[in-house]
């Protein structure tokens, strides 16, 4: 039987993807679920770790790694400090049917930052992995194939919770759908007792905040809710899932900036101005359209050059008219 370490380390060439086993993307925080960054920073440890997850080892990263991808945000080594404190608080449980017992534990053993060079920038993150989600891993057959930069443009906790779990069935032959309990779907969200006690208020606050932006060109999903009742109360959540056919807009959204990007999920503005990233790759979006329609050279190239021409030049990346100086910049280069 194919183990999901293998399959991490088969697809570790592919920087699109992150593969989670599907215990850890099915929702196993029972209490301190972490937050949106949290999360996020999570994504990215797991798919830089690889096939070598489950190893007891130390695993290791450069700030200016996570800096560089588009979504993740800006960090410095004293913000990743509650960060990390998150990811250790986190409990998660693995359970083992075929066992009859069930184990308790971390999702993260020690994080350590050695920052002795962070006025040049050389900030080195490590980290080692729990023993519980080192076994969990080492075990698991089942995996969730995961689009990682939608990840890293959510909005939301909730959504990236959601996301994650509806990525590990998504795979599965004939299921296209599954039913949950309210109680369930709370545990799902790391909803605690006392938070969004009327159902009316978990649907506006947390289910419907995830599906919109799931449902929205970040993803390649659909999904749909379903609600059955027992009386006039919901007893059951249904979400069924499908894959959207044209996965350019999904491209093209995750390329833009974020600015700008709640407005185009609410739909109250036809069209947003384009902000030119300050760092990472600009492919698959508008960008990588207007270098390819204007010049011939190499658009990480060409995205390089452009930033440090406006820092030279003292131009806003976010300026009104950034695309314009942008094409006319790309002109340029094709001319020399």
């Amino acid at each position: 039987m194919i183990k999901t370490t293998q399959i991490a380390a088969d697809r570790a060439y592919d920087q699109t993807k992150t593969v989670l086993p599907s215990e850890l993307a099915q929702g196993i925080y029972m209490t301190h679920a972490p937050s949106l960054r949290a999360l996020k920073l999570m994504h990215l440890m797991i798919a830089t770790s690889g096939g070598r997850m489950a190893d007891d080892t130390t695993h290791q990263m450069r700030l200016s790694d996570v800096s560089a991808i588009d979504g993740m945000g800006h960090y410095d080594q004293q913000s990743l400090k509650p960060i990390f404190a998150e990811l250790r608080a986190a409990t998660i449980t693995h359970d083992k049917p075929d066992e009859f017992k069930w184990t308790v534990g971390g999702l993260l053993d020690q994080a350590t930052v050695d920052y002795r060079h962070e006025v040049t920038g050389d900030v080195v993150i490590s980290w080692s992995f729990g023993r519980t989600f080192r076994e969990m891993a080492e075990q698991s057959n089942h995996w969730a194939i995961m689009d990682r930069q939608s990840v890293f443009h959510f909005g939301s906790k909730f959504s990236v919770l959601l996301y994650q779990h509806i990525s590990s069935l998504q795979g599965l032959k004939y299921v296209s759908s599954k039913r949950f309990s309210v109680p369930e779907i709370r545990a799902l969200f790391g909803i605690l007792d006392g938070k969004h006690k009327r159902f009316a208020d978990f649907k506006h606050d947390v289910l419907q905040v995830a599906l919109s932006e799931i449902n929205s060109d970040l993803t390649r999903l659909n999904l749909t809710a379903t609600y059955h009742k027992i009386g006039r109360t919901v007893a059951q959540v249904e979400i069924a899932w499908d894959v959207k056919k044209d996965l350019g807009k999904v491209r093209a959204e995750t390329g833009k900036h974020s600015a700008g990007r709640q407005a185009r999920l609410d739909g109250t503005v036809e069209a947003v101005a384009l902000v030119f990233p300050s760092f990472g790759p600009i492919k698959y979006g508008p960008w990588e359209k207007i270098c390819n329609e204007n010049c011939k050279f190499d658009c990480g190239f060409v995205a390089r050059e452009f930033r440090a021409f406006c820092e030279r030049k003292n131009i806003d990346l976010a300026g009104a008219h950034i695309e314009k100086t942008f094409v006319g910049f790309c002109k340029q280069l094709k001319e020399r």
